[in-house]
């Protein structure tokens, strides 16, 4: 009796055994002879099983070779991507690998590449969970649609290439595992695909200093996994959509510096986890919805707005820290609005028409508090800090 190794697919077993048992009947060197041949498939068949994983692995190796003679030139450092080296790719610089040996994640940090990504064969890599591209000199062109084709791609970084053009593909939409996304530094003119909204598995996402244009698609309410949504340094347009609302994970969200219009949603409410809020730089206007604060806020930065009426005594939850709010309309802030805000350090009122006297708003011993910025209002009043120091309406800090 002969049997496969156990590795071995079903069917193959199947058809070896029924050779087996016809062999029982056979003479004893034929029963040899028979031994032999099923031997040899098996072997066969065991080498046919292994093919197809070394094909993969070649053609990864093939992609890195293509794409690096496709560039003008690169960093000496590439040197160990040669197909004369495919046997040992694992080894290959900025490389990592699986124990199955195919290639996992491609880091090229600071790494010289002069050319463009046209040429890189992403369908290549269909066991790709990590990709950086940062800070690469001479990468110019666009970001390939094919790169929807890294769908097991978990991290997602393209930062520093001011030269690479055109628009985020829609095609993004496509790696539905990835958890973070980081464009930042790039020369893209676009907008943001409402694709974006298909990948549910996103934690983190951050589009800074990309020159997006056009609004922020509903579909952003979709991630609801969302930790970290940083937008800033655009020309996005438009209001905030109020399915921001439905990102209930959100630790951090950062719009500032575009061209936002209209109010904050009162959906933002929903945001109870929420601690760092930067909205400044923007043109958004109207009151400032009651229900803004949480327990959970840090940081509300709303400077360089078009904010007006009341600022709203809900916005103290508890830890705030830093509220910044200069350069708007307000006409006054509610009474007693800083009054238990034991752990605020920082206050920014500047360039406002808020008329009154400082002590209206603040509690007598702010423990934490280091500066305040009151200039070009109509206040009045003076306010004790902690260890003697007080705030007057000049608003510098002296010693009694």
């Amino acid at each position: 009796m002969f049997a496969c190794p156990e590795r071995l697919p079903a069917f193959h077993k199947a058809t070896l055994a029924l050779h087996t048992e016809s062999a029982k009947s056979s003479t004893p060197s034929s029963v040899a002879s028979e031994g032999s041949l099923f031997l040899l498939s098996c072997t066969c068949l065991q080498l046919s099983a292994a093919a197809p994983a070394r094909a993969g692995i070649s053609r990864e190796a093939e992609a890195l070779v293509n794409w690096k003679a496709s560039l003008v030139s690169a960093d000496e450092s590439l040197g160990s991507w040669s197909l004369a080296n495919s046997t040992s790719l694992c080894s290959w610089a900025y490389i990592t690998c699986d124990p199955a040996k195919h290639i996992t994640g491609l880091d090229l940090t600071i790494v010289t590449l002069n050319g463009t990504l046209d040429e890189f064969d992403f369908s290549a890599f269909s066991r790709l969970k990590k990709l950086t591209l940062f800070q690469n000199g001479g990468l110019y062109g666009t970001i390939p649609p094919g790169i929807g084709n890294l769908t097991s791609l978990i991290v997602l970084q393209i930062k520093g290439n001011p030269y690479l053009r055109g628009g985020i593909p829609r095609s993004i939409g496509q790696l539905k595992h990835l958890v973070v996304l980081e464009m930042s530094g790039l020369g893209l003119d676009g907008r943001l695909p409402e694709e974006i909204g298909n990948l549910t598995s996103l934690e983190e996402l951050q589009l800074n200093f990309v020159t997006l244009t056009g609004s922020i698609p509903p579909t952003i309410g979709m991630l609801q996994k969302l930790r970290m949504l940083s937008f800033g340094k655009n020309n996005l347009s438009g209001s905030i959509p109020l399915e921001i609302g439905n990102m209930t994970e959100l630790l951090v969200l950062y719009l500032y510096d575009n061209y936002l219009k209209g109010q904050i949603p009162n959906t933002i409410s929903h945001l109870t986890n929420l601690q760092d809020l930067d909205l400044s730089e923007n043109q958004l206007g109207g009151q400032i919805v009651l229900e803004l604060g949480n327990s959970s806020l840090l940081t509300v930065i709303i400077a360089k707005n078009n904010f007006s009426g009341l600022f709203p005594s809900s916005i103290c939850g508890g830890a705030l820290r830093i509220v910044s709010a200069g350069y708007n309309g307000f006409t006054g802030i509610h009474h007693q609005t800083f009054q238990n805000c034991t752990t605020l350090q920082s206050v920014d009122f500047a360039a406002n028409n808020i008329v009154g006297d400082l002590k209206d708003y603040f509690g007598q011993h702010l423990e934490q508090l280091r500066t305040m910025a009151f200039s070009q209002n109509q206040l009045h009043g003076t306010i004790l800090a902690d260890e003697g120091e007080f705030y007057e309406t000049s608003l510098e800090p002296s010693t009694r």
